[in-house]
Parts: C-alpha cells; sequence; structure tokens
C-alpha cells in the first residue's frame, strides 16, 4: 500500500524521494557515488554497473525482494532504498525487519556462486527515510553489531545498516547533508548536489521509455491493489458470516438455557412438599 501512494502520481510529479524516479535518477555512477559519500561521509570508490529494482529470490517458492540501488566498489556492495511510509504505522513497516532480509538476501546472494564465506564482502545498507523510522530525533542510526557485556568489542562482519532520517532540520549536520534532507523533504535545491540531483530528476521526467515503465509498473501495482482490495473484502465476508452464525449459534443456546431453566423450574415446583395446617 505504501506504493499505492506513490503510484497515484502523474509521471511529471515524480520527485526524487519517490522509488521509481529515485532508482532512475541514481543509475548515473557519478551521481549514485556522490550521493553515497555525501551519506556515508567518506570516500567510495569507482562503483560497477548500478543495478536498480534488483530482485532476489533465495528459494522458489520465497519472498522475492527488490532492492532500490544495488552497486559495489572494491571495498563492498552498498544498497540505497528510498523509504516512504506512506499509510503504514511504524510496526507495519517493519524497517529493521526488513533490512535484516535484504542483507541476508545479498549474503545468499554472494554465496550462491560458489564463493566462500571468508570472502564475503563489507555490505552496506542505507535506508533514506522520509520520515523519523525510530521516532527519537535523531539525525540518522547506525547499527554494526557489538558486545552486551564489552561494547569496545565489535563482531566486525563488514556489515552496516544506516537509517537517515530527513526530516531533521538540527543546526549540528554536515552542511552537505543537511542540504541533501532538505532537498528530500521540499525538492528545494541548495547546494551543487542537489542541483544536479534536480536536474537529473527533471532530465528524466523527460525519458520517453522511462514514462512507458512507470505506467505499466503502475498497472501492475493497482491491479496487486485491487486484488488485495477483494481479498480483503472476501475475508470480511467471511468473517462478518462467521459472526452471523455464532450470533445465531448463541441465541440458540440462549433459548436452549432458557427452556431447560423453565423446565428445572417446574420440576423444581412439581417436588415442593405439600405444608398442610
Amino acid at each position: 500500500m505504501e506504493q499505492a501512494n506513490v503510484m497515484i502520481k502523474k509521471y511529471e510529479e515524480l520527485e526524487f524521494r519517490d522509488d521509481f524516479m529515485f532508482g532512475k535518477v541514481m543509475q548515473d555512477k557519478e551521481l549514485c557515488r556522490d550521493v553515497l559519500e555525501c551519506l556515508l561521509q567518506r570516500p567510495v570508490g569507482e562503483l560497477s554497473d548500478i543495478d536498480p529494482q534488483r530482485e532476489f529470490r533465495c528459494t522458489s517458492d520465497g519472498k522475492p525482494i527488490r532492492l532500490d540501488i544495488y552497486t559495489r566498489d572494491e571495498r563492498g556492495i552498498y544498497d540505497a532504498e528510498m523509504q516512504n511510509k506512506g499509510r503504514k504505522s511504524l510496526k507495519d513497516l517493519a524497517l529493521t525487519k526488513r533490512s535484516r532480509y535484504y542483507q541476508s538476501s545479498i549474503d545468499t546472494d554472494y554465496m550462491d556462486r560458489g564463493y566462500h564465506y571468508k570472502t564475503l564482502p563489507d555490505s552496506t545498507i542505507l535506508f533514506i527515510c522520509t520520515f523519523d523510522p525510530f521516532e527519537k530525533g535523531l539525525a540518522k542510526y547506525s547499527f554494526t553489531g557489538c558486545c552486551e557485556e564489552d561494547n569496545s568489542i565489535t563482531i566486525d562482519d563488514g556489515v552496516s545498516r544506516i537509517f537517515y532520517n530527513c526530516t531533521y532540520s538540527g543546526k549540528d549536520l554536515p552542511e552537505e547533508i543537511g542540504k541533501f534532507y532538505q532537498y528530500v523533504e521540499t525538492g528545494k535545491s541548495g547546494d551543487a548536489l542537489t542541483k544536479r540531483i534536480d536536474e537529473a530528476v527533471h532530465e528524466a521526467r523527460k525519458r520517453e521509455e522511462w514514462r512507458s515503465d512507470y505506467m505499466k509498473e503502475r498497472v501492475i501495482i493497482m491491479d496487486a491493489i485491487e486484488e488485495e482490495r477483494q481479498n480483503t473484502e472476501r475475508e470480511r465476508k467471511r468473517a462478518d458470516e462467521a459472526e452471523s452464525r455464532a450470533n445465531s449459534a448463541e441465541a440458540e443456546l440462549e433459548k436452549a438455557r432458557k427452556i431447560i431453566s423453565d423446565y428445572e423450574a417446574k420440576e423444581r415446583e412439581a417436588t415442593k412438599p405439600i405444608v398442610t395446617t
């Protein structure tokens, strides 16, 4: 349902914060690397081919996932996700479990290629959130494994998961991240990087082949929404019918209880000793 809120937009209205546009714009290797360097606040190497909407299916009947942007440099793998909440609650969104599943899917895909686990590359999963993902008011939330008994001991497995809160407006942010957050939130560019992103968005809106891709995806999503609505309606109807049957059964049971109660009362009356004076 989160995607449904995005997909009802016209193609010309799509912004960088929308999944589809984010995936298209971030295919530019230089722009993608600059965005990653901005968010990570460290250099990123030359990126391999960027794979937007990379799909993983770990088993033939397993739940598939699609990563917004999947790429790597000589240091490791990067998965960047633009995350809108839509009408879902944070609990229903399950970002932490989702990031765990994404991470395991990336590792499984790598191992399925015949590599040894000792060669697993470092991986960084970035969730760029248009809401505060943990509602604690922080600019970002970074997670790496550490020992509960001694926080100075880290598990050092090469895995990082970072959740960015683009609603954060504090003054303690590095300037480039602050400008990036502002652009995601408002669509207003304020520095060289966000101006480049904005130019890429405007150019993308002119791409007829991407418009066609969007319309096809929109049809698929809307069909899925309609199917979900019909399934929900059927479930609601079955629940209503079950409740009606339960109410009828309760009414019949109440009648039976009344008959038994009346019968027992008559029995007690009939066996009551006759008192004579």
